[in-house]
């Protein structure tokens, strides 16, 4: 069976241990795309169940405004306020369907994708006079675009409670594939400018959902952090990455490097808990690592979130971002870089984005750097789960 080699009973992605990760794409009752990803040792059969739900429709386009003082684009998207808050467990919209609990995903699953039902944007794309703002170096008054693109929930597994740091290692790996496969296709989708994949953890970082998963946004522009970062780029030479990669190998912040990747608490960090993962080859996003790359990740990225809900007794929020080049640029300068921070900043406290933070976007760390690197990898070197030194 051949890398994206078609099945009857959907479509083999790449193989891990001779076995591949399957594809089974479906359709929503309201139209919304939805996509099944089986593990390499699933125990489903092939076939699904069917969404029999009644919907209202979808709701419209939401309409980004431009702020004129800094030329960033923000979406108004009213539909995002309807959305469900902390429901009761029996009512968990990324479980699988039961008779008690109508949820998003109608079979039982290993993964599963699907659109967002109150995206922040789309569902519409460009096209018929809607168009991206990636070429876009206006900046005025009033100006407003429909908020084209793609939103996805990824449910990393059917189980109502976890994060990605619980999964297994073959677990981790499928969704690792998807968010590969994912990116690909949305980067494809007429006017995405960029794809953003990303897991929020804890209600201290406002998760409404505590089931196990995470999102991606597909914007119809370059986000304001990578405008940033491409102008460090263009300040400081096309071997920003490499040279930051050898710079943090080479001293005390470091926290685990295999043969793909290395992951280390960055020189100038913000957050009390921050950490950075890098392949250690130019690649721009995930759609462009190999197979062996993936396989290594499935098993770092969730040792190292684990050693950080191990620095205290109760799990520890955060978001991780996948931080990928834009579709149309820089994508030999961008290196994919995952990024993990954290406000907390003891077992007890949380670092809150003050008058300076939230006003000037100037940040003061609580905690050095290096503080934070030699704890997280005494907590790496007590975990148990067997898997040794990378």
């Amino acid at each position: 069976m051949t890398l994206e080699q078609a099945t009857p009973a959907g479509i083999a992605l790449s193989e891990v241990g001779g076995k591949p990760i399957v594809k089974r794409e479906h359709v929503l009752a309201d139209g919304r795309q939805l996509i099944y990803y089986d593990d390499t040792d699933t125990t489903l059969a092939p076939s699904r169940l069917p969404d029999e739900r009644l919907l209202d429709p979808r709701p419209v386009t939401a309409v980004m405004r431009q702020d004129a003082l800094t030329g960033e684009w923000i979406s108004i998207a009213a539909a995002r306020n309807n959305r469900v808050f902390l429901p009761p467990a029996n009512l968990d919209p990324l479980a699988p369907q039961a008779p008690d609990n109508p949820s998003e995903v109608p079979s039982v699953y290993d993964v599963a994708v699907f659109e967002n039902r109150s995206p922040s944007f789309g569902p519409e794309l460009a096209g018929d006079g809607r168009a991206s703002v990636g070429v876009d170096d206006g900046v005025g008054l009033g100006r407003a675009r429909a908020s084209i693109g793609r939103c996805e929930v990824v449910c990393f597994s059917p189980e109502r409670e976890g994060s990605f740091g619980s999964l297994g290692t073959s677990r981790a790996r499928t969704v690792i594939e998807a968010w590969a496969d994912r990116t690909a296709v949305l980067s494809a989708l007429p006017g995405i400018e960029q794809v953003f994949p990303f897991e929020n953890r804890g209600e201290q970082v406002g998760v409404t959902l505590h089931h196990p998963h995470g999102q991606i946004y597909s914007y119809p522009f370059v986000s304001p952090r990578t405008e940033r970062l491409i102008a460090s780029i263009e300040a400081y030479g096309p071997t920003l990455f490499a040279d930051i990669l050898a710079f943090e190998q080479q001293g005390e912040r470091m926290i685990v490097q295999g043969e793909h990747w290395s992951a280390f608490v960055p020189f100038a960090a913000r957050w009390p808990i921050e950490v950075h993962l890098l392949p250690h080859r130019q690649v721009a996003d995930l759609a462009g690592t190999t197979s062996a790359e993936r396989d290594e990740l499935a098993v770092l990225y969730p040792r190292v979130l684990r050693a950080i809900d191990g620095l205290y007794e109760t799990p520890t929020p955060y978001i991780a971002g996948w931080h990928q080049a834009p579709v149309n640029s820089h994508r030999d300068e961008i290196r994919l870089m995952l990024q993990i921070t954290s406000p907390r900043r003891a077992a007890d406290r949380l670092k809150f984005l003050a008058g300076s933070e939230s006003a000037m976007g100037a940040f003061i760390g609580d905690v050095p750097p290096e503080t934070t690197a030699h704890n997280l990898r005494e907590s790496l070197a007590k975990l148990t789960d067997g898997l040794g030194a990378l």
